[in-house]
């Protein structure tokens, strides 16, 4: 219940950013490889900034 006023923490929403960042590479990784691969070079840049972080 307490958890619905705890705020993410950056670390928190870059995870979010990457999870998603790589749900759309895998949709695209059919239809067009090369937005494929732009969205996974997307998904390591917030890689980073995630293992900066720690």
């Amino acid at each position: 219940m307490f958890k619905l006023f705890k705020k993410r923490s950056s670390k928190e929403k870059l995870q979010d950013q990457y999870a998603k960042l790589m749900s759309e590479a895998h949709l695209l990784s059919t239809r067009n490889r090369k937005l494929s691969d732009a969205k996974i070079a997307e998904a390591e840049e917030v890689m980073k900034k995630i293992e900066a972080i720690v």
